[in-house]
C-alpha cells in the first residue's frame, strides 16, 4: 500500500511538472509551426515589435498592433514568448516576463482578433 501511494505521488508530481518542461526552441532552429516557445533578451523595441535574441540568433517578435493592445517591453529584459514563426518573424500569442507576469496577445493560430482593422473587431 505504501508503494502504491508513493507511486501515485510521483506520478502526480511528474505530471504537474510537464508544462514547466516544455522545450524552448533556439531561434536559429525555428520552423513554421504553431505553439513554439522561445526565450531570450529583448534588443530593440519599436511599438509592439521587438527583437529577441538567445545567443543562437535574433528574431523580430510581432505582438500585434498597438491600437489593439499596447504592450511595453524594455531592451535587456528577459522574456519567454509562445507563438508561431511566420515569414522571418515570430507572431506572439503570449509573453511571459521573468517575474512570471503573462501578457496574453491572442489565442493560438488562425485569424487574429484585430484582422480587418480597428473598425472590424469581433
Amino acid at each position: 500500500m505504501k508503494f502504491i501511494s508513493t507511486a501515485a505521488l510521483l506520478t502526480l508530481g511528474l505530471s504537474a511538472m510537464l508544462p514547466a518542461l516544455a522545450q524552448t526552441v533556439p531561434i536559429q532552429s525555428l520552423r513554421q509551426q504553431n505553439g513554439i516557445t522561445i526565450s531570450g533578451t529583448v534588443g530593440s523595441v519599436v511599438g509592439n515589435n521587438f527583437t529577441l535574441g538567445d545567443g543562437t540568433g535574433e528574431i523580430i517578435v510581432d505582438a500585434g498592433p498597438r491600437w489593439y493592445q499596447a504592450i511595453t517591453v524594455t531592451p535587456g529584459e528577459q522574456l519567454t514568448v509562445v507563438g508561431e514563426y511566420d515569414n522571418d518573424e515570430f507572431d506572439a500569442y503570449s509573453i511571459t516576463r521573468a517575474s512570471g507576469e503573462v501578457i496574453t496577445i491572442r489565442d493560438g493560430s488562425g485569424r487574429p482578433p484585430w484582422a480587418g482593422g480597428p473598425n472590424n473587431l469581433r
